[in-house]
């Protein structure tokens, strides 16, 4: 089999032109402290049974602490949350200073004003290159409210336009 080389540089910029929606995973760490990620990588999987799916990158320090709480919840934020995005995006551990959250019965923080939220059972964890494939059993999913989501197109935040 023959290895194809591909440049990152060029890699980057053609995947860039396809837009993701915008989610934080969210995860209660050690001493009951939230932890948290934004990933552009989230996606459905199966419906019988109910998974979902993200792709967290291996040099995260975020993803061991959710890894170890097996458990974790994806707030799909709206286009109105960059603030958020940018919290939780930061490196430390002061992600959530400022960001509003409830906890649920499952224990997992819900981002107040996500448009959406799936708490989930973590069920697989499977290396994928540079990142980890993670998949969650959903156990409850909610649509919190009818705003515009949070995309992320060559590498730009914004949200939705519909065509006319």
């Amino acid at each position: 089999m023959t290895q194809t080389t591909i440049d990152p540089a060029d890699f980057r910029k053609v995947l860039g032109s396809y837009p993701t929606g915008v989610c934080v995973i969210t995860a209660m760490g050690e001493e009951d402290r939230p932890a948290g990620m934004v990933v552009g990588t989230f996606t459905s999987v199966s419906l019988d049974p109910p998974l979902v799916g993200f792709f967290p990158d291996r040099k995260s320090t975020s993803w061991p602490l959710i890894e170890a709480a097996g458990h974790f919840c994806v707030n799909v934020l709206g286009s109105d949350q960059q603030d958020v995005c940018r919290a939780v995006g930061a490196k430390g551990d002061q992600k959530f200073v400022g960001v509003e959250y409830a906890l649920s019965e499952h224990k997992l923080p819900i981002i107040a004003n996500a448009i959406a939220s799936i708490e989930c059972r973590l069920y697989s964890v499977t290396e994928a290159g540079d990142h980890w494939f993670v998949m969650g059993e959903v156990l409850r999913l909610e649509t919190t409210r009818e705003e515009d989501p949070m995309l992320f197109h060559r590498g730009r935040y914004g949200g939705f336009a519909e065509l006319m």
